[in-house]
């Protein structure tokens, strides 16, 4: 047998050992759900969704969620929203703690991961402390911490200090933002549509997708600048100012959703480092001599030759922290976040319905770790295919 013949033998053996286990697993799904479901039929307790559409009871100040009795749109929650709404708010509290998460752990790792490869010895030696201190300490104390010891403990609003129009305090901390004019009613459908149109530009040009990417982006800047010409500037700065109890403007976090968010940064960056550490010295040391030859400095050569080809050594495992940052996002229960699981909790113990509210919030949690992985695998993949060319 040829060699093509041997491998379109092996290849139809993977896609029949990928059906089987894609068998089994829906097998062993739908095994395990029959037997829950007789189990609790044998107890007259049939699984029922109806108390999604129940009036919540729920005091939740913080996130936003759904309403669909007038079109779909983005609502405050009351106490009178639906047992569905207050989880869908629990569902963008968790989507809002890990992608900013996923952003500031990313950026802070890259620092830390560098500072351990650095030859500056105070650099190496402070990461290294860094990353063995938070590895080495469980999760949920170090949110305690950030919580008790560091959020609780700044000074009450009517004593805080602005920096640079941000406010800390132990009531929340309070940053600058932007809000959209009056006169620009449809400005976030005008953002869409000029991605949209970069993207059409760049798929247009096929031969040098990035003159048709630059070519897009001068016809959508014109068009911005005529609109602002004609309707003023689209973006106003919002500052907060504080007052004695509130602050007002810009935009706010609460104190529980400051500690998870620092809790989860600082703890997963820690891990991100070592795998930007690993990376960095997985590059062949060929690499430095040659960009040592080539008159760059080590700044130079880490920015330009290094990193990018570290970066597709480090992806994959990248990806298993973002999950796990996505994950640890349910710990907010401990500080009395809002998130997606302790909403769940509390909607069980009112409605009794523990069975129900679990698979959704599973399934939830599911999706999100399953669009993180597919995120991650296209840039994965788009980098390996940038590499073999």
């Amino acid at each position: 047998m040829n060699s093509t013949g041997r491998r379109q033998r092996y290849s139809l053996l993977d896609h029949i050992l990928q059906v089987a286990v894609a068998a089994a697993a829906i097998a062993v799904v739908v095994g395990l759900g029959s037997s829950i479901y007789y189990g609790l039929a044998a107890h007259k307790i049939p699984i029922n969704f109806g108390f999604l559409s129940q009036s919540s009871g729920l005091h939740l100040t913080e996130g936003t969620t759904l309403d669909w009795s007038h079109g779909l749109t983005l609502k405050s929650f009351v106490s009178s929203d639906s047992n569905l709404q207050a989880l869908i708010l629990g569902l963008y509290n968790t989507l809002k703690v890990a992608l900013l998460g996923i952003l500031l752990s990313t950026l802070l790792g890259l620092l830390v991961g560098a500072g351990r490869v650095s030859l500056n010895w105070m650099v190496n030696h402070v990461s290294l402390c860094f990353v063995e201190l938070i590895r080495n300490t469980p999760l949920l104390i170090q949110l305690f911490f950030w919580y008790f010891a560091v959020v609780l403990q700044l000074p009450p609003l009517r004593a805080a200090s602005s920096w640079y129009g941000t406010i800390a305090s132990r009531q929340g901390i309070y940053t600058p933002g932007v809000v959209v004019a009056g006169a620009w009613p449809y400005f976030w459908w005008a953002v869409l549509a000029s991605l949209v149109a970069l993207g059409a530009a760049a798929r247009i040009a096929k031969k040098s997708p990035a003159k048709g990417l630059a070519a897009g982006a001068m016809v959508v800047a014109i068009g911005w600048i005529v609109a602002a010409a004609l309707l003023g500037a689209p973006l106003h700065a919002d500052i907060p100012i504080a007052s004695r109890f509130r602050a007002s403007g810009g935009l706010a976090f609460s104190p529980e959703f400051a500690a998870i968010l620092l809790a989860l940064v600082v703890y997963t960056s820690a891990f991100i480092s070592e795998i930007v550490r690993g990376s960095i010295e997985a590059v062949s040391k060929g690499q430095w001599m040659a960009s040592y030859a080539l008159g760059l400095t080590r700044r130079q050569a880490m920015i330009s030759i290094i990193l990018p080809q570290a970066f597709r050594i480090l992806v994959p495992p990248l990806v298993n922290q973002y999950l796990n940052l996505a994950k640890n996002t349910s710990l907010a229960i401990a500080i009395g976040f809002p998130d997606l699981f302790n909403i769940y909790g509390t909607i069980a113990n009112q409605t009794g319905r523990s069975m129900e509210g679990i698979l959704i919030v599973m399934l939830a949690y599911l999706m999100i770790n399953w669009l993180i992985s597919l995120i991650m695998n296209i840039y994965n993949r788009r980098l390996l295919a940038r590499g073999a060319r």
